[in-house]
């Protein structure tokens, strides 16, 4: 599958995983890929940048993931937008919280390139 000309947000507080995931998303064929700090940041991103994907953290400071997810599933402008969640969280009342907040798929760290390209393809299917 190719994803070549698809849009990428990645959102993360650690600027060394938000490197490892746009290089993933570049292997992949993504072209513009543009990330952010926390999920605050991220919205602020949306504003004027369409994303075909966004990856983002759970745990981050000023705005969760999970906060986040709900605030773009809760704009009309947003709310289709594929949302990958990466996270340290495993537990299944979380992923079961995701779920119901409208996560399109959700991977567990650490992960390697394969386990996210398994979850782009679900996405993207």
């Amino acid at each position: 599958m190719s994803y070549a000309g698809k849009k990428a947000l990645v959102v993360d507080d650690s600027s060394v995983m938000r490197q490892i995931i746009k290089k993933n998303l570049k292997e992949l064929g993504f072209g513009d890929i543009q990330d952010a700090e926390d999920g605050a940041a991220g919205l602020k991103k949306l504003g004027d940048f369409t994303a075909d994907l966004v990856v983002s953290d759970w745990n981050m400071p000023k705005m969760t993931g999970i906060e986040f997810l709900k605030e773009i599933r809760g704009n009309d402008k947003l709310k289709a937008t594929p949302f990958l969640m990466v996270t340290s969280e495993a537990d299944k009342s979380k992923i079961i919280e995701a779920v119901t907040a409208g996560v399109s798929q959700y991977i567990v760290k650490p992960f390697n390139a394969n386990q996210l390209e398994e979850k782009i393809k679900a996405i993207f299917k």
